[in-house]
């Protein structure tokens, strides 16, 4: 496993753990990696700066140990941060199939169908579609009960 700082197109910065860089790239280039933030898929690696260990004479906690390479690392680590994200994209992939069975996709409509079935204007029902971080917040400001998701476009890996 290995840890990368990443950075969207929109500066957004955030850290993600791959299973060796080369999958790291190919999900970056297929676009199958979201920004927290904005839900950007535009994504590169950010400047990584070296980490530095002290002396344990300081008083200074030990560093974790960094792997020399994509193979290497202290095996329970990785295998425990290894079952960790299986475990979290299968619990994704399976909300995702919920949702996209259970609920309707509205697209760029979601923001004015979510005020309609709010305010009684449209039956109730369960929804999802496209808004921005902003008109997420303009729903919630509302009273309107919204949670951003992740949803990158389904694109095959070569």
């Amino acid at each position: 496993m290995i840890l990368y700082d990443l950075i969207c197109d929109k500066e957004h910065q955030f850290d993600t753990w791959f299973r060796n860089s080369s999958v790291a790239d190919k999900l970056m280039k297929a676009g199958q990696v979201v920004c927290p933030k904005c839900g950007g898929t535009k994504v590169k690696k950010a400047i990584q700066s070296p980490r530095i260990t002290t002396s344990k004479k300081k008083g200074t906690a030990p560093a974790l140990p960094v792997p020399a390479g994509p193979e290497a690392s202290t095996p329970a680590l990785t295998a425990d941060v290894s079952q960790a994200v299986e475990k979290m994209t299968e619990a994704f992939n399976e909300l995702r199939k919920t949702i996209e069975k259970n609920f309707d996709n509205v697209g760029d409509q979601f923001t004015s169908e979510a005020r309609k079935i709010h305010y009684g204007e449209a039956p109730e029902r369960g929804i999802y579609g496209d808004a921005t971080p902003e008109q997420a917040q303009e729903l919630n400001d509302e009273g309107i009960n919204v949670v951003a998701l992740p949803w990158p476009k389904k694109r095959k890996l070569s």
